[in-house]
């Protein structure tokens, strides 16, 4: 028996032509261009701060205020000088953290960075890539030496250091930004500005936060050929009991929920029971979203433009329907616009999610 088409791999693939990948933000948040689909699946072209025109009293907007972590260190072995390119996973405790390399490293060969500011062993332990630091102050020096973990895509002028710009501290995070604890920015709202976010709430649209940290998974793409087999990883996710009570008495009243980026989307998504109602506290999640999941919480997505074959494309093609979403990539490639985390944003309002739960 064949693979539905709809699990089919090979359907959410498309050509990247060259130049579309954004290697920088452009100079104001909030000047990105703007897809919108509408409720019938038409496409407008916009710019991101007319998103005002879309949103209006009653709304609830959800951002992810994750804060991105200074997770990527430019090392050197002590021994060689070979340069490597570490990327911290997880804080395992005293001063150990999960990593990833791209160097193949002998099990306990010391590693210097930040000109020897900074001094780590690496270590083999059951299985997993470790580096243990050693010195003082460690956590206070990985956020001054460690660099925002762009990702793999945006090369621009070569690799470790010369990839990054002084303008990717302020700007590979968000204006809301509050926890740490994210491996790679919630991209659709880097293009939120403090006075934008104002103008909605003077709308009348209510705005509040969750959490969820993005983890390794980003980088991961889906190599099944039937994505019903797709497993994702777990991330930590945390709802406040004020959210949770905005959003459970919105619906209620028949009001749109309107989630920033499809982290924020799988976070509400995972913390509802079969009542469609929102539960708040922490947990964590590895929901994977794609075409025939049945939406229970959100109306709306605001999201970037998402690599081939990722599970960020299926979800909003889980959201959108999969034959919307090629038609919209198709044309913003077409009219030029810049994909992926610097790039610009979709505001999906073509929704196939079934209103029963």
């Amino acid at each position: 028996m064949g693979i539905t088409e709809t699990y089919k791999i090979d359907n959410y693939d498309y050509k990247i032509p060259p130049g579309i990948i954004a290697q920088y933000p452009v100079d104001q948040r909030d000047k990105a261009r703007l897809l919108v689909l509408d409720q019938k699946g038409r496409i407008e072209h916009r710019v991101f701060y007319d998103i005002v025109d879309y949103l209006g009293p009653g709304d609830v907007i959800v951002l992810n205020d994750s804060k991105v972590i200074n997770a990527r260190l430019n090392a050197i072995k002590e021994d060689t000088g070979g340069k490597v390119d570490i990327l911290l996973i997880k804080d395992l405790g005293n001063q150990e953290w999960e990593v990833m390399v791209n160097k193949r490293l002998k099990p306990y060969q010391r590693l210097l960075a930040g000109k020897g500011a900074l001094i780590g062993q690496f270590m083999n332990e059951n299985g997993g890539k470790v580096i243990r630091f050693y010195g003082k102050e460690v956590d206070k020096k990985l956020r001054e030496i460690g660099l925002p973990p762009l990702p793999p895509y945006i090369k621009r002028n070569g690799s470790g250091s010369k990839s990054y710009s002084g303008i990717d501290r302020e700007r590979y995070q968000t204006v809301y930004a509050e926890n740490e604890g994210s491996l790679a920015a919630p991209t659709a709202g880097l293009h939120f500005t403090v006075s934008l976010l104002n103008k909605l709430r003077n709308r009348g649209v209510k705005i509040v936060k969750i959490t969820l940290h993005i983890g390794p998974i980003t980088f991961r793409p889906v190599r099944v050929g039937d994505i019903s087999y797709h497993r994702m990883e777990h991330e930590f996710y945390n709802i406040p009991l004020e959210t949770a009570d905005v959003i459970n008495s919105s619906k209620k009243n028949g009001e749109r929920i309107i989630a920033v980026g499809t982290t924020t989307a799988r976070a509400l998504e995972s913390a509802t029971d079969r009542e469609g109602n929102v539960i708040p506290g922490s947990s964590s999640t590895d929901l994977f979203i794609y075409p025939g999941y049945n939406f229970k919480v959100i109306d709306v997505l605001i999201t970037n433009f998402h690599l081939p074959k990722s599970t960020l494309l299926m979800l909003v093609s889980g959201l959108a329907g999969i034959e919307c979403i090629k038609e919209a990539y198709k044309e913003a490639i077409e009219k030029g616009y810049r994909f992926y985390s610097y790039g610009d944003a979709m505001l999906i309002l073509h929704s196939q999610r079934r209103k029963s739960v």
